[in-house]
């Protein structure tokens, strides 16, 4: 019997999350499969490692900076967990790398969305036939005019289309 149960907790031991492990001196990983199969929820998953490895950074008076997530998806199979690895950097809050990574709100830009942007698409041939300038120009005067592009960009993109035509 005390056999039976060492052999089970041997397993249970086998079969548990490994936590947060260091990979080097300031870079971790936290893995976690859901055993919920087909009933689980990728995005809870998801979300739970994230926070997991945003309190471990915190423990450490520090803050979680992503570097690479693998995710997989449950399989058709029997065993086949959902599984999310989440690798991320644990640094001091004033490193230049935090600062990096982190979107900065300004409240002098504003932006809007007016109207529809597309693209053209050609092929090779049509590459090679010549460009009508003149129109370039007048689409590169419009975008400037409704302040899509700088006068700078405008500029550097004007001199681009002539030295093109050439």
């Amino acid at each position: 019997m005390k056999k039976c149960l060492a052999s089970v907790a041997i397993l249970l031991a086998g079969c548990a999350n490994p936590g947060v492990v260091q990979l080097s001196p300031d870079t971790y990983i936290l893995s976690r499969e859901d055993h919920a199969g087909i009933f689980g929820s990728s995005s809870s998953l998801k979300a739970g490692v994230i926070a997991d490895a945003n309190a471990f950074a915190a423990s450490h008076g520090k803050v979680a900076i992503p570097i690479s997530v693998h995710e997989k998806p449950v399989g058709n199979t029997p065993g086949s967990w959902a599984k999310f690895d989440y690798q991320f950097r644990v640094l001091d809050k004033n490193d230049p790398e935090v600062r990096r990574t982190s979107l900065v709100q300004r409240a002098d830009v504003v932006i809007e969305k007016t109207e529809k942007i597309s693209a053209d698409v050609r092929t090779k041939e049509q590459t090679s036939k010549p460009k009508d300038t003149y129109s370039e120009l007048i689409k590169l005067d419009d975008l400037r005019e409704k302040g899509i592009l700088s006068e700078t960009e405008f500029a550097a993109q004007k001199q681009r289309l002539l030295n093109s035509s050439d």
